[in-house]
């Protein structure tokens, strides 16, 4: 194929003139060398209704979505349908259109935390991980992270896995018709993010992990409430499996639906729970470690339908294997009482050990008094660190964590400045969106709604 313009395409192949023509509603000229030139106008909608008039064909395409509660947030699915089958879906993407990774252009290295938290709202310790795990590989300092900051970032990330997988079963249930699935599920949620409050303030969009380790340390306490809320949640996770493992009604919406083979999963770059459900044991914490994964001892899930079923019990067993990981990391935080939680070269590390002051801010009084009253120095590093940023030397990185969703990589570029070059995301939702044409059609209108579900799509995370 060769190309005249940016409108215009050329084909070689002149039998495809009439049928193409017939099916896209293009025009066709004649080129100056005699070929055949195509101009094709864009838009997707018209084009199926177009091409269905013209193929005098009775079949009906619709829109679910991208307000449809069963498409888990602003996604659009294009479905054409032949009675109650399914023989085309498409998936639209693009309409919550944040600009996160832009914006991070314009932020210090350490504000592009706030931004990247937000993208799967779901899973924000992964986003930040990620990313401050790449700028750590750009600083050459990963080697230098204290023990303490990497098994709170483990803490923090697992709870975070247990907390989407609830909102996945929980919603996915809820679509079913299982509400009462949603109910214990949010329930359980609840308790993980009051955990997240109390260590970092906040439910969601933390801003938690930081390039060379956390804000601050966990509060007096915060231990032994995990420790507890870990009980509470093993007790929620068993009433989940009495609900949903054995219920023939939902093993009859989901065994067999939605399904996706080793093949098209490593076609697709489809990864986590739905590619485990393959039974391929792939989990970066075991194959590429981070933050001190190794040292763990838990058991990576997978099963063998290839189906939504499937991926609904890999999630619950997850879900264990984290508050096994939880419990290993509780006992390291008592061990490393006191220890830092940032990295000790002041040029990177923002103040880490921070208390609320009487203003209700997050100002260490200590901190404070020294910056301002003795140390005239302390003072300009601190408001250049805090206003300007740390630089960055030139390069590029990428550093990949396994996210509830699957493989969650950033790549930063560097220039050597005060702010990220360029920030990219492989967030998992986006890729493994690619499945919704192989897992839905030939299948009925219902069945779309649970192979959507089992995918588990954020589209905070695709529309970045």
């Amino acid at each position: 194929m060769t190309t005249h313009d940016h409108d215009t395409e050329v084909f070689e192949d002149q039998g495809t003139h009439e049928s193409f023509s017939d099916a896209y509603g293009a025009s066709v000229d004649e080129g100056l060398d005699g070929a055949p030139v195509f101009n094709v106008s864009g838009g997707d909608w018209n084009d199926l209704v177009d091409e269905a008039t013209a193929l005098h064909e009775e079949r009906i395409v619709v829109n679910m979505g991208p307000q449809h509660p069963s498409t888990h947030g602003v996604l659009r699915l294009i479905l054409e349908l032949d009675g109650e089958t399914v023989t085309e879906a498409r998936a639209g993407i693009g309409y919550l259109h944040t600009g996160i990774e832009k914006n991070m252009e314009f932020r210090t290295w350490v504000q592009g935390v706030t931004f990247c938290t937000r993208m799967d709202y779901l899973t924000p310790m992964f986003q930040e991980t990620a990313y401050c795990l790449s700028i750590e590989k750009l600083l050459g300092i990963t080697d230098q992270i204290p023990e303490r900051a990497n098994i709170i970032r483990v803490l923090m990330m697992e709870l975070t896995r247990i907390n989407s997988h609830l909102v996945c079963l929980g919603t996915g249930g809820m679509e079913l018709g299982a509400t009462t699935v949603m109910t214990v599920g949010f329930r359980e949620r609840e308790r993980i993010l009051r955990v997240f409050e109390a260590v970092t303030g906040l439910r969601m969009n933390n801003a938690y992990i930081r390039p060379g380790g956390v804000a601050q340390d966990l509060p007096h306490g915060a231990v032994d409430m995990v420790r507890e809320v870990v009980g509470e949640l093993r007790q929620g996770l068993h009433e989940i499996e009495l609900l949903i493992n054995e219920n023939p009604l939902l093993k009859g919406r989901t065994v067999g639906i939605g399904y996706l083979d080793l093949t098209g999963c490593v076609a697709l770059g489809v990864t986590g729970p739905v590619l485990r459900s393959t039974g391929l044991p792939h989990d970066l914490r075991k194959s590429d470690p981070y933050c001190g994964y190794e040292t763990y001892d838990f058991d990576v899930v997978t099963r063998t339908g290839c189906d939504a079923y499937d991926r609904i019990r890999i999630r619950i067993d997850e879900m264990y294997q984290s508050l096994k990981i939880v419990e290993q990391a509780l006992d390291r935080l008592q061990r490393t009482e006191g220890q830092p939680v940032m990295v000790q070269d002041k040029k990177i590390a923002w103040p880490a050990q921070l208390a609320i002051g009487g203003d209700g801010q997050g100002n260490s009084l200590d901190h404070i008094r020294e910056i301002m009253g003795t140390s005239m120095e302390s003072l300009i590093h601190h408001f250049k660190l805090v206003t300007e940023g740390f630089r960055v030397p030139p390069g590029q990185a990428y550093a990949a964590v396994e996210s509830p969703k699957g493989e969650l990589g950033c790549h930063t570029v560097s220039d050597g400045g005060t702010r990220p070059y360029r920030a990219h995301f492989r967030d998992p939702s986006f890729n493994n969106l690619q499945a919704v044409a192989a897992m839905c059609e030939g299948a009925q209108v219902a069945d779309v709604i649970v192979a959507v579900a089992s995918i588990d799509p954020v589209m905070g995370g695709v529309d970045r």
